[in-house]
């Protein structure tokens, strides 16, 4: 068969597609398989949340134990001791006992289980981190490809708009957000989010990061509407609807997708960030941000308060990038090219 032969019908069905080769890069890629698996571990560990806070922990990391005890070494000892620096003043809560059963990584000022809680609160920070990517990445899209497709007066106000968000500093917009709508909650219409639901950090952190997707995405587009296939798609009279779902959307959707895992880190780190400032995550729901924050005044008596989920967030983030790193080079390849690797 000469080179100018088209395919066969059959050689076309044995042909891999477009996904299942990226799908065979990705998986090829040493670093985003080691990223997935650390993620995939992460969150097997966050879902068992439950059955370790009531199966080995025994406890309820959301109720305070001040005047609870627990066993190490055969002993029985209070879970917060009196203070025996300075005035003698406070609390100092037991430390790190390596043991699953006692307060594996020590209690909190509250005489709560730190590992219980970092398990929980990794739940909140992913579920949050997730939604709000996957939001943003699909308001992301709509906008714009509707703005780089329609152009003129549509494409000039969308415009405009997304201008006026992006000049905003990122953290400075969320807090500004965060602080207004935690007093009355988010009401658009039917629409209506209580000030103390997760949603709502989702809803802030979802609006502030849009015009990071939508932007490059209308440029995408513009390019795109000028290609041959979609002039003739445009001259042959074809619905606009039909044209956007067959030809733009497919052309967009890869680079939609590398957004997700990268959107996600950035989405994690926003929430830790409004938690930390009791902006985010509000009682009784706790996540890493919030719980980095209740062990700030332990940081040089019981440091792994703060630590252990200031790690569990580094490590998260960067396995995401990483991953996300991995999905660019498998649907794009040029993108790897072009960066000099």
């Amino acid at each position: 068969m000469s080179p100018a032969e088209p395919l066969s019908a059959a050689e076309a069905r044995r042909s891999p597609g477009p996904w299942r080769t990226a799908g065979a890069d990705l998986s090829h890629n040493r670093s985003a398989v080691a990223s997935a698996v650390v993620l995939f571990l992460v969150v097997v560990a966050c879902l068992c949340a439950p059955l370790y806070a009531d199966q080995i922990a025994h406890t309820d990391p959301f109720q305070s134990h001040v005047s609870g005890t627990t066993v190490v070494d055969g002993r029985t000892v209070p879970v917060l001791t009196p203070s025996s620096t300075g005035l003698g003043l406070g609390v100092t809560p037991i430390g790190p006992t390596w043991d699953p059963g006692h307060y594996f990584l020590g209690a909190d000022n509250q005489g709560r289980d730190v590992m219980a809680r970092l398990l929980y609160g990794g739940r909140t920070s992913l579920l949050i981190g997730v939604t709000a990517a996957l939001l943003t990445c699909l308001v992301g899209t709509a906008v714009g490809v509707v703005a780089g497709y329609a152009g003129g007066v549509v494409d000039a106000v969308i415009s405009r708009i997304l201008d006026v968000v992006w000049a905003f500093p990122v953290y400075l917009l969320a807090i500004c957000l965060s602080v207004v709508l935690l007093t009355d909650g988010l009401r658009l219409g039917p629409l209506t989010v209580e000030a103390g639901s997760l949603w709502l950090p989702v809803a802030i952190i979802a609006a502030i990061y849009v015009p990071y997707i939508a932007r490059p995405l209308r440029g995408q587009v513009l390019v795109l509407r000028n290609k041959e296939y979609i002039q003739a798609a445009v001259g042959s009279g074809a619905p606009t609807v039909r044209i956007l779902r067959r030809e733009v959307l497919p052309n967009v959707l890869p680079t939609a997708i590398v957004f997700v895992p990268l959107m996600t880190a950035l989405a994690m780190l926003t929430e830790s960030a409004l938690s930390f400032l009791s902006v985010g995550v509000q009682p009784p729901d706790a996540s890493w941000g919030t719980i980095i924050e209740d062990g700030l005044g332990l940081l040089y008596t019981r440091p792994a308060v703060t630590i252990a989920p200031g790690l569990l967030i580094a490590l998260t983030t960067a396995a995401l990038n990483v991953l996300g790193d991995g999905v660019r080079d498998a649907l794009d390849p040029s993108a790897r090219l072009r960066g000099g690797v």
